[in-house]
């Protein structure tokens, strides 16, 4: 039986293992753990590559969140607008600064928010949007900036599934007033362990998210505001330099695979995902839609191939979230999106073979 992962960590491992293990032993003969050199060289490289300003290295995605609302003065009483469609930490950031998270729809297509559904949501509590990114593929960006820039709010990209993406010829990371990547393991490019960073090209926000990120400091016993202990490690930064300089070949060895499944899938009884005219997606996830998944998760489990669900509930309906009052139809669109969608394998290196043993089983499955 072939065996095939959603995700292999051990083959991207061994392609790049003599430079991670240089990497690794550098920052440990240095002894410079905390910040420092590898952090800045990887924050100046992290900026060029997704041609930004600043890029401010933290302890993880949703540090990230936090510290571009913190950076932005939002807190209780204020609201901000998200999508159901997304893991917690988008909402939960929300909600850890004592802000409301306003939800909207989705898309049906590609299961991001809907900007035509932003403004009715919008109220005077109103203080920002934060559009996701989901599967690596951006979302409408310049009718919610519209919106957003119509009523004087705020934008945060949540990029944690899109390093590198593109939205009409512009990378993911410069679209807004500050972008959130995450580098949890199993992204695109992913840390050995938890790490995020913060992209903005406005100087006076770059400056606040580098204080808040180092308990408010300007030198080691001078502390200009209240900050948090959200700093990326030395270490992860090391690895990722590493990991970043293969991260545009990766992306295109996706973009390949991507292709091939929407080639071999033609004509199943499923939906492949969809990419609208000028958007150019990293696919962190291939998404497909299926009206019955568990089934087919199955079958493709006894045959030995991995998927996932991503994300089975939508945030409107978690328990940690009933406080809001939502109930099941509130949001339609995403609700079918969470019963529907099936994650297939997705990384650098699976080969052709892999594929149409997919496509195979799927097609067979149907």
């Amino acid at each position: 039986m072939m065996k095939i992962p959603l995700l292999d960590l051990k083959a991207e491992y061994q392609e790049i293992k003599p430079e991670v293990d240089e990497a690794i032993n550098r920052v440990v003969n240095s002894a410079h753990f905390i910040l420092g050199e590898e952090v800045e060289n990887f924050e100046r490289e992290f900026a060029s590559f997704a041609d930004a300003e600043h890029a401010i290295g933290v302890g993880s995605g949703t540090d990230a969140l936090l510290l571009a609302l913190l950076a932005l003065d939002i807190g209780p009483g204020d609201e901000v607008i998200t999508t159901p469609m997304t893991f917690i930490a988008t909402a939960e950031a929300i909600s850890l600064r004592g802000a409301r998270p306003v939800f909207v729809d989705v898309n049906l297509d590609t299961h991001n928010i809907d900007p035509a559904h932003i403004e009715r949501a919008i109220t005077p509590r109103t203080k920002a949007v934060i559009p996701v990114h989901l599967h690596g593929q951006p979302a409408e960006m310049d009718p919610i900036l519209d919106v957003a820039r119509g009523h004087g709010l705020a934008v945060i990209e949540d990029a944690a599934q899109a390093h590198g993406a593109q939205y009409k010829d512009r990378k993911v990371g410069t679209l807004a007033d500050l972008a959130c990547f995450s580098f949890y393991p199993g992204k695109n490019i992913g840390a050995y362990g938890d790490a995020g960073l913060i992209t903005t090209n406005d100087p006076g926000l770059a400056h606040k998210v580098r204080l808040l990120r180092d308990h408010g400091r300007t030198s080691k016993y001078e502390h200009e505001l209240l900050g948090f202990n959200w700093r990326i490690d030395a270490l992860q930064a090391a690895i990722l330099r590493v990991k970043l300089s293969h991260l545009a070949g990766w992306n295109q060895q996706r973009q390949r695979i991507a292709s091939q499944y929407d080639m071999l899938l033609q004509g199943a009884a499923l939906h492949t995902p969809i990419v609208p005219q000028g958007i150019k997606p990293v696919w962190h996830h291939y998404a497909i839609g299926v009206q019955n998944r568990d089934a087919v998760q199955k079958r493709l489990k006894d045959e030995g191939i991995e998927t996932g669900v991503h994300y089975p509930i939508p945030l409107h309906l978690q328990p940690a979230y009933k406080l809001l009052g939502h109930n099941a139809g509130d949001f339609p669109n995403a609700e079918q999106v969470a019963q529907t969608t099936l994650s297939l394998p997705m990384y650098p290196s699976l080969v052709n073979d892999q594929l149409q043993f997919v496509a195979e089983v799927l097609m067979d499955a149907f």
